[in-house]
């Protein structure tokens, strides 16, 4: 049975095509190399504008932007959620499985903001990526 298995796997062997090695050349300067990665499929027999370096760019700057803004809203919405267990002073003296309820308020509510925190960034983050591939795609 075993003499089976070893002519099925000689016959996939022929059957594949032969490995090819992919390499750079020598002639790319040191400093090419996050110039090289704004091409975007840039081909020799297709020359592109610099348009594309600029889509990329402002993708970056976009999603910079989007990720500061997330991160500011999330810092205040998570002081704002513990400002108002530190005003609420009738929290402290509540007890659940004798844990106060400002602890367990702490400890367990502020999941669901940051899995809706993650959740719209990663939604808008989506969104500027794919009206990125819309316009490299146009151009």
């Amino acid at each position: 049975m075993s003499g089976g298995a070893g002519s099925d796997r000689g016959d996939a062997d022929e059957a594949r095509p032969a490995r090819v090695r992919v390499t750079v050349s020598g002639t790319a300067r040191p400093g090419s190399a996050p110039r090289a990665a704004l091409d975007l499929g840039r081909t020799a027999d297709a020359p592109t504008s610099d348009i594309r370096g600029v889509y990329v760019r402002s993708l970056i700057r976009s999603q910079l932007r989007l990720g500061l803004v997330f991160a500011g809203g999330f810092c205040v919405a998570a002081t704002l959620f513990v400002a108002a267990i530190v005003l609420v002073p009738g929290l402290d003296e509540s007890f659940v499985a004798g844990v106060p309820v400002s602890w367990l308020l702490l400890g367990f509510g502020l999941y669901p903001l940051v899995v809706t925190v993650a959740v719209l960034y990663r939604r808008a983050a989506a969104r500027n990526e794919a009206r990125f591939r819309a316009l490299a795609e146009d151009s």
